[in-house]
């Protein structure tokens, strides 16, 4: 009612009882409106959080779990056998014998936790991890996979997990937008919808930028001086308000201007991101910045990014993977498996270790979520000869920072790595779990679309509270 009625002496009342308020919910240039008081009073944290932000490392492609975090002893004794147990129907159907891991585990830091040869910089980490080995998803290919990760449906068009933070929490930076996600060179597949706002107002879909000299397009303004832009935006502003309600719904008008307005702060304050030159030659190297492969190089300037982003107060980051080489396609080894997930390891593992160790040093991994994983995982057989095929029944993801109790172990699989055995965890309790650490109840972040509420977690979800310290 106070929405439609915004422009009514209703308003003239509301305005004066909200006080300053109205003034601090947007920039001075764009005088706050009555949907604008509600909307700051919605992002308000339901409780006190453990978490300011969240860093999304996202593991393109599905890792194996018994070649990273999850070892397998009986996969070396059954090596070449055939698998005495029921194999599920897989994405191709082409199934072999039982693969061992071609990497060995070890038990690292206080805890004990068993990582593989190929995370030995992520493994100095892992008294700050907690470490879900029980992971499961609803779906088999990735596209839908995907969907489902990033927005709780596994149908295009919902919200994305960002997109709902970002609309119930906001940014701390008005010069930022509150959800940023890093283009690493690889898009997953169901494209740029995993990361859009759906649903919720355009305001709060992801702003894509690279980790380099200029990571969004046009990010230079065109006029030398300020003054002829500002005009031009006052004048565009003009021209959309003339219009308000009478083209289209009033959120997409709304969130035009707020874009605009945006994209013009962006302008002052994206070049001083991207200023590595600033960081220490100590902090390049922890991120692998010096690196001989440029993959390395890639993947650690978004994590370095990432790091700047969330001090500059942006609520979601999310990473995406580099292009590894030819014949390499993100994590989805069907085929060359060893090539295959050395490449990917290779990049992602000495960056993601500088974050960590980073974050920590500042003083920023207290307030900041850490979380990586992939889609789903891998099967304990081959597809072919030496590749693995898709397995939604079991993955592993780790956690760490804002509230995480490090060096936990959470749930287990059967002896292969195949199946869930004990506590799973689906993709709905991660987010639900996501969202408390951000101080967030799943079950009354909501939106009124087509008639119902809806949320992130649908009608699911459960906090994850053994991870939680």
């Amino acid at each position: 009612m106070l929405e439609v009625c915004r422009c009514g002496f209703g308003s003239l009342a509301f305005m004066g009882m909200m006080g300053g308020m109205a003034a601090a919910c947007r920039p001075a240039a764009k005088p706050a409106s009555p949907k604008d008081v509600l909307d700051q009073l919605a992002k308000t944290p339901h409780f006190v959080p453990k978490a300011k932000n969240v860093i999304f490392l996202y593991m393109d492609g599905g890792v194996s779990q018994v070649d990273s975090f999850d070892p397998k002893p009986r996969l070396e004794k059954e090596n070449g056998q055939d698998p005495k147990f029921k194999v599920d129907a897989t994405q191709f159907n082409d199934n072999g014998k039982i693969l061992m891991s071609p990497w060995k585990f070890k038990q690292y830091g206080e805890c004990g936790m068993a990582v593989s040869e190929l995370f030995p910089h992520i493994a100095t980490c892992v008294d700050d991890l907690a470490l879900i080995r029980s992971m499961v998803s609803n779906f088999p290919e990735h596209t839908n996979a995907n969907y489902f990760l990033h927005t709780g449906s596994g149908l295009q068009g919902r919200p994305s997990m960002g997109a709902w933070i970002n609309y119930g929490l906001g940014t701390d930076n008005s010069n930022l937008p509150g959800y940023v996600v890093l283009d690493g060179g690889l898009i997953p597949p169901g494209g740029v919808d995993n990361f859009k706002n759906g649903f919720l107002p355009a305001d709060y879909q992801a702003s894509i930028m690279k980790a380099g000299d200029e990571p969004v397009a046009n990010i230079n303004p065109y006029d030398a001086e300020g003054r002829p832009q500002r005009e031009k935006l006052d004048f565009i502003r003009a021209m959309d308000l003339s219009r308000l309600g009478d083209v289209g719904a009033v959120d997409a008008v709304e969130a035009a201007i707020s874009n605009y307005e945006l994209a013009y702060r962006m302008q002052s304050s994206v070049p001083e991101l991207t200023e590595f030159d600033a960081e220490s030659v100590a902090t390049k190297r922890l991120y692998g910045l010096f690196s001989d492969d440029p993959n390395t190089r890639n993947y650690g300037a978004q994590c370095l990014m990432a790091r700047r982003l969330v001090e500059r107060g942006v609520r979601f980051v999310e990473l995406t993977c580099p292009m590894v080489g030819r014949g390499v396609d993100r994590w989805d080894q069907h085929s060359n498996l060893k090539d295959g997930h050395e490449r990917n390891a290779h990049a992602v593992d000495q960056p993601i270790a500088g974050l960590l160790k980073d974050l920590k040093s500042r003083g920023l991994l207290e307030e900041t979520l850490v979380v990586w994983t992939g889609e789903f995982g891998r099967t304990p057989f081959a597809q072919g000869s030496d590749g693995r095929d898709h397995n939604p029944s079991a993955f592993s993801m780790w956690m760490a920072g804002a509230g995480i109790k490090g060096g936990t172990i959470y749930g287990q699989t059967d002896d292969y790595g195949y199946r869930v055995v004990e506590n799973p965890v689906s993709i709905h309790d991660l987010h639900a779990t996501i969202l408390h650490l951000l101080g967030v109840d799943h079950f009354h972040l909501t939106y009124h679309f087509g008639g119902r509420d809806f949320r992130l977690t649908d009608v699911h979800g459960h906090v994850v509270k053994a991870v939680l310290s």
